[in-house]
């Protein structure tokens, strides 16, 4: 028998954290996964955390002059600057007015930040600039005000954009990770993947033998009609930089709950699935500009859906799991086998440059 002393005792064991030390920024830090949320918790917060910033939600709501308003803020570093279905400028204004969104919020007001790399034609400029009137017109907002720089050539990648928005919040809605429930059904509005394999097909002069267009388009008016059937929507995103399973992730962790979904019942387009396999991508982790997760009260989820399949931009609004009070924090899929896998924040992410 052997010593006290040498008993191996399992409960003891403990498996090291990969060291992520990085003493210089790296790619893996703008992708939304969990070398951005160290970026986040290790270096801003720390620098100018408060009580608004501590919610790290898509948008803040602020209480100014006795109304309720969102305000975001996001840049756009796109490569290509022009992708199927859309291009940086018309990304600029759908992903802050859908940040906007994600609080419940009815976008009213932008404001565009143009940075120029020296050497880029005007007629680039122009082009990108008259896709984001365009897709502001759509959306319902107006470009309030902006600014312009130059740097030297060499110092940029030809254009990048900021926009910051804000948007008025209606009485009574209260939309924020922190209210997802054991219960609530988790809906997805659309399929999902087509943004970020869009971008990569053109980046890489990949074809798939069929087009795949960016789903990038404007959600606050499909918000608008789900707050209208259910004004007490727990929880929206819009998956974007690393997926839906960042998203998810996110939503896990700041409720305390769990996160269950039915890999079968996850809508990825053939042409996405086929894409992810060739690139050895995984389709949850892909980013989307057109989509959004909601949790919904389960009393409320078949009219929830019924209302999102009547929107444009919800036609293939489709349950894809629960929110359990099993395993916080961490989400994890029933596989079409019938086994289990756990579905993690991603490091860093598959495809850089994606918005």
């Amino acid at each position: 028998m052997p010593e006290q002393a040498d008993v191996i005792d399992p409960a003891q064991w403990t498996c090291p954290a990969p060291l992520r030390d990085q003493p210089v920024v790296v790619m893996g830090h703008g992708g939304g996964g969990a070398l951005s949320a160290e970026l986040v918790e290790q270096v801003f917060a720390p620098a100018y955390g408060n009580a608004v910033l501590a919610s790290l939600a898509d948008s803040a709501v602020l209480e100014l002059g006795g109304a309720r308003l969102a305000f975001s803020t996001d840049s756009y570093v796109v490569r290509p600057l022009f992708f199927p279905g859309g291009c940086l400028g018309d990304l600029a204004v759908n992903g802050t007015v859908n940040d906007l969104a994600m609080s419940g919020a009815r976008p009213a007001y932008l404001s565009t930040a143009f940075v120029l790399e020296e050497g880029v034609e005007l007629a680039v400029v122009d082009r990108i600039a008259r896709a984001l009137g365009t897709a502001a017109d759509t959306a319902g907002v107006v470009v309030a005000t902006g600014d312009t720089k130059v740097v030297e050539s060499g110092h940029g990648d030809g254009v990048y954009v900021t926009t910051a928005g804000v948007g008025l919040v209606p009485d009574g809605v209260d939309i924020r990770p922190q209210r997802a429930r054991p219960g609530d059904a988790v809906i997805v509005s659309g399929p999902i993947g087509l943004h970020g394999v869009a971008v990569m097909s053109v980046r890489e002069g990949l074809e798939f033998g069929v087009d795949v267009a960016s789903d990038t388009a404007p959600l606050a008016d499909l918000v608008a009609a789900m707050l209208a059937v259910c004004p007490d929507v727990h929880v929206l995103r819009d998956p974007t930089r690393g997926g839906l399973a960042a998203s998810l992730n996110e939503i896990a962790r700041a409720s305390g709950t769990g996160v269950r979904l039915r890999e079968r019942a996850i809508p990825v387009p053939d042409a996405v699935a086929n894409a992810c396999g060739f690139l050895g991508l995984d389709p949850l982790y892909v980013a989307n500009e057109g989509r959004l997760v909601a949790f919904v009260p389960p009393s409320a989820a078949e009219e929830v859906l019924a209302a999102m399949r009547a929107h444009p931009q919800g036609t293939g609004a489709t349950l894809i799991g629960e929110c359990v009070a099993d395993h916080p924090g961490m989400v994890v899929v029933a596989t079409g086998l019938g086994g289990t896998r756990v579905l993690d924040l991603p490091l860093g992410e598959q495809l850089p440059r994606i918005c």
